[in-house]
This record gives structure tokens, C-alpha cells and sequence, in this order.
């Protein structure tokens, strides 16, 4: 049972969560501040079932709280959010106490009602029943089911990806909620705290015209509510007074979408922005010089990746993708394009999984001999390899791409960049997909979070049809329901084996990096995430 505070600065008593600070709410000081980013969303919605993008992770917390989550200015380690504690019930159930008094932008009060339909099947799944699902999550007094509306593929898709094997959620009373599972499993409550599992109001949900209405206006529970979005330009979130864990220390956040990164540093030179995100190293001299600002930042948990669609002709032979692997220099390209600000990460894994962290594992050595022959066995005569390229989606993107196509070249590998707009364009199936760039993060603690959200056989690389592997597979099975850590490990080690080797699906590249732009005079602590928290104590 946890029961650690949200934040040092909260006490741990639900009547002290009440109440904000009598003398800050009655000043008018609080200030409105405007961000600079590449991107807002990728799916121009603000649901955390369709935008699984490092950028609605950036900007989803300030709106939509989870039952357990994040501590964003630690550790990243679990903490009691919407529930104050949790306990075990038996390897396949969870039972949390909900925090009383906690309201809806929208004023309702947060009850076990709107955590059972949060994960209800009309929420997630629409109108179809899953396989292991309880009718009961289904149809209830008020006809769910009838009431539910049409929802995106992707949003059964993602569900059933986070929640595999989720028999139902029960009220035992209005602040009392349980989770039950189909199979045993260690990380139910991890689940609980991914990005996808935020809780939503029912009343609102179904009072929406549409899934899209609700979808851009989402009511949740966070310290800021969402006051416009306008897709590609600006999201607006304005002060919820009534938050929990008191008065937000903003008025209103706005985000501007700013594609130029030179733009964005010379708008908070200008003053135009009062944050610029998304920053390389290069950039950070010409921030410095205005004795006013400063860069923040650092590494967090995501790694840059190159994914493979193994069903490519010519990345059929795995010795081709252990060759494309090979040929790479990540240390080089840590030290001239990163400046050393970043690291090279011992595979697709992280430290923060604990005991799970395989510390002996390292990324495939640079080893251009080894790559030649591998080739020279695979019988490659040079055919064109795609590489579907997005315009510095990612933080140095586009150079690290040329970078890399330079080095698969003095391999003998044919690898020619394709330009495309958006992320529709990365997975259409028409024509040679090839290879493309991607990032890996969990959710929460443990490497269930990680591969098999990728590529085990629910995995998002393997509903786009670019990779399977039987063996990998099962190996999830063993990860995702076995209670026996040894055995879990075991056959972690063995999925990185073959995702990173054998029948290698992705070449991992460096960790990744964020850097922002700031006044000096701002008292904000940054997150080892690409999450910005602007919660009560964190802005001075």
C-alpha cells in the first residue's frame, strides 16, 4: 500500500488538498506565459488514446490526471494522484481509494462512476466486445453501450495494447474502484499510471455531439483546463480554480506551434515566447548570451530508434538490418551532433526499470568490416533501401538522418531519404516502406511498457505489418504474466536478443535530449520526460 505524497509541497490530508493558499488565490499575480513548440499534437486531437506522441506527453498531464502517477519533478517514480493508495488484492487485482472532493473542469465531483467508465468498453472499444471483457463494463442503468460514440480505429487499437488482458473495473463503493485481470500480472499498476489511462469525465463524454468534440476539448482533473485548441497553431489552457491540490500558479499556459527552431530561440530573445522548446546544443550560445535567459534540460527516458519493415524485400535477410546496424558510429554521433549533452543506451532499456535493467546489454558495435561481410553473405547488390523522414520531428532529426545514410554508404547500402509531411505519410503501406525513424519510452517502470507495446504480437509496429516474430511473442507472454522476476528477466534478456540482433526490428541510436529556453526570473524545475509540469509548486 503507497501512500507518498503527490508533492513534497502537498500534505498528505485530503482537507489540506481542499484548499489553496487563501492569499495567492486572491492575488492577481498570477501570470500568463506563452511556449514555443515544434509541434502540438500528431493527430491534431488532445486524447491520450489517439495522440501517443512525445508531444502530447509534453502538454497531457496539465489537463488529465491518472489514479496513480508520475512524480515528474523526481524520479518519474509511481505517486498517489487520483487515488490516495492502492493495495493488492491477488496477483491479478488491484483495489485503489479514490480522493474525495476532486472535481471535473466541468464542477462535477470525481467518483468511481467516471473511473469505471474511463476503461469502460464505450470509452475505449465503442460498441464491439473483446475478448475477456466483462459484459458488465458494457451495459449498465444508463445504456452505455446505446449512448457510446463512433470512435477511431486507433483508439480500440491503443486500448487493447495498454490493457490486454482487462476483465472488467467494479465501484465496491463511490470512491472505491478495483481493476481485475484475465491473467496474473506485476504491472497493473503501472498500467494504471501509462499515458492512456487518464481519467475522464463520464457526464461530459457523453454529453459531447461527437468522439472528435470530446477529443479536442477534453474534461478532466488537471490544475489547467482546456480554454481552445486550434490544430497546427495554438492550444490554450486556462486555470482550474478548483483543483485539487490547490491554486495552479498560472493563469493561462499557451502553446504556439512553431515549426523553425531559429524562430523559436529568437521569439524568447524577442520576448515574444516565454519558453522556447525543443533546442539543440547548437543553439544554446545564442540563448546564453542574453544575460536574462538560461537552457534547461537533459536526458530523459526515450531513446531515438531506426525501425525496420522486415516484410521489405530488401530487409527480408535479417543480415542486411544486422549490417545497417553495424555501420553505425552512435558514439560519434552522441559527441559532434549532440555536443556530448546526451549517451549512447545499453539497447532499449532503461535504468529506471530497477531489477529488470539488464546493465551487461550494449548497443551493437561499430563495426564497418563486420557490416561489409554481412552484406557480402546476404547477397545485397545495392537496392534501394526508403527512409520515410519527417522534418526535425525529433530534435536533430534531419542531421542525423544524413548522418547516417553518409555512414550506411561507406558500407556499400543504397539508402535514400523520402520527405514526407506527416505521420499518415510515414505509415502508408503504399510503395517500399523501408526503414523510419521512431522513439522508445514506457509509460511505467518495467519493459512491459517498452517492447512489447511495440512489437509483441499486439504491438504498434505489429499492427502496421512491419515486423513479427513468433518467438517474441511468447516471450511477451512470459513478461507480461509471469510473477516470477528471474523468469521475467530471463526472457527480457532473450527479446533483446532477438529485436536487437538475431532478427533485429530497430537499431537503437542515443538517448534522447530536451532542452528549453527561459527566463532566469521563472522558478521552474524541468522533468526527466518530455512531460512540462506547471502544477502548484513548480513555478516561482
Amino acid at each position: 500500500m503507497l501512500t507518498t505524497s503527490r508533492r513534497g509541497f502537498i500534505l498528505l490530508t485530503g482537507s489540506a488538498l481542499a484548499m489553496p493558499n487563501l492569499a495567492f488565490s486572491q492575488s492577481a499575480s498570477r501570470p500568463e506565459i506563452t511556449i514555443a513548440v515544434q509541434k502540438l499534437a500528431t493527430s491534431n486531437t488532445l486524447d491520450p488514446l489517439t495522440e501517443q506522441s512525445n508531444v502530447g506527453v509534453r502538454i497531457m498531464n496539465s489537463y488529465l490526471e491518472s489514479l496513480i502517477a508520475t512524480n515528474l519533478l523526481g524520479k518519474l517514480e509511481p505517486i498517489p494522484c487520483l487515488a490516495t493508495r492502492w493495495k493488492r488484492i491477488d496477483d491479478k487485482t488491484v483495489e485503489l481509494e479514490l480522493r474525495k472532493g476532486v472535481k471535473f473542469h466541468n464542477g462535477d465531483e470525481m467518483t468511481a462512476d467516471d473511473v469505471v467508465f474511463t476503461f469502460g468498453s464505450a470509452r475505449m472499444m465503442g460498441d464491439t466486445t473483446p475478448a475477456g471483457w466483462d459484459k458488465t463494463m458494457m451495459v449498465d442503468q444508463n445504456n452505455i453501450v446505446r449512448r457510446s460514440k463512433e470512435l477511431p480505429a486507433q483508439v480500440p487499437a491503443i486500448a487493447r495494447r495498454l490493457w490486454p488482458s482487462l476483465v472488467k473495473v467494479e465501484a465496491r463503493d463511490k470512491y472505491t474502484v478495483r481493476f481485475v485481470n484475465a491473467t496474473p500480472d506485476v504491472t497493473l499498476e503501472g498500467r494504471i499510471m501509462a499515458f492512456g489511462s487518464q481519467i475522464i469525465s463520464r457526464r461530459a463524454f457523453e454529453e459531447a455531439p461527437s468522439w472528435l468534440d470530446f477529443a479536442r476539448k477534453p474534461i478532466g482533473t488537471g490544475p489547467y483546463k482546456v480554454a481552445k485548441f486550434t490544430p497546427d497553431v495554438e492550444l490554450v489552457l486556462v486555470s482550474h480554480d478548483e483543483y485539487w491540490g490547490g491554486l495552479p500558479p498560472l493563469r493561462q499556459i499557451r502553446f504556439a506551434q512553431v515549426p523553425e527552431a531559429a524562430q523559436r530561440v529568437n521569439g524568447v530573445r524577442a520576448g515574444q515566447y516565454d519558453m522556447a522548446c525543443d533546442l539543440t546544443p547548437d543553439q544554446f550560445a545564442s540563448v546564453t548570451s542574453d544575460p536574462s535567459l538560461e537552457v534547461v534540460g537533459g536526458i530523459i527516458n526515450n531513446i531515438r530508434v531506426t525501425t525496420f519493415n522486415k516484410f521489405d524485400p530488401t530487409l527480408k535477410d535479417a543480415r542486411v538490418r544486422q549490417a545497417m546496424l553495424h555501420a553505425i558510429d552512435r558514439q560519434m554521433i552522441v559527441d559532434q551532433l549532440w555536443m556530448g549533452k546526451t549517451i549512447v543506451p545499453k539497447g532499449d532499456q532503461f535504468e529506471w526499470y530497477g531489477d529488470m535493467y539488464l546493465s551487461n546489454w550494449s548497443a551493437p558495435q561499430y563495426d564497418p568490416k563486420k557490416a561489409r561481410q554481412l552484406l557480402k553473405d546476404a547477397g545485397y547488390k545495392g537496392d534501394p533501401i526508403p527512409y520515410r523522414l519527417l522534418n526535425d520531428y525529433y530534435t536533430l532529426q534531419v542531421n542525423n538522418a544524413q548522418v547516417m545514410v553518409e555512414m550506411w554508404k561507406q558500407v556499400g547500402l543504397n539508402v535514400e531519404i523520402e520527405m514526407k509531411e506527416n505521420w499518415s505519410q510515414i505509415w502508408d503501406p503504399a510503395g517500399k516502406r523501408g526503414i523510419h525513424d521512431w522513439s522508445s519510452g514506457g509509460g511505467f517502470p518495467d519493459p512491459v511498457a517498452t517492447q512489447p507495446n511495440q512489437w509483441g504480437p499486439q504491438g504498434q509496429q505489429v499492427q502496421a505489418g512491419e515486423y513479427k516474430n513468433d518467438d517474441v511473442n511468447t516471450l511477451c507472454g512470459v513478461l507480461q504474466t509471469s510473477t516470477d522476476r528471474a523468469a521475467r528477466k530471463k526472457a527480457f534478456q532473450r527479446m533483446l536478443e532477438i529485436l536487437e540482433r538475431e532478427d533485429p526490428a530497430y537499431g537503437v541510436i542515443n538517448q534522447n535530449a530536451t532542452f528549453t529556453a527561459k527566463k532566469k526570473s521563472a522558478k521552474w524545475q524541468v522533468s526527466p520526460s518530455f512531460a512540462m509540469d506547471f502544477a502548484p509548486g513548480n513555478w516561482g
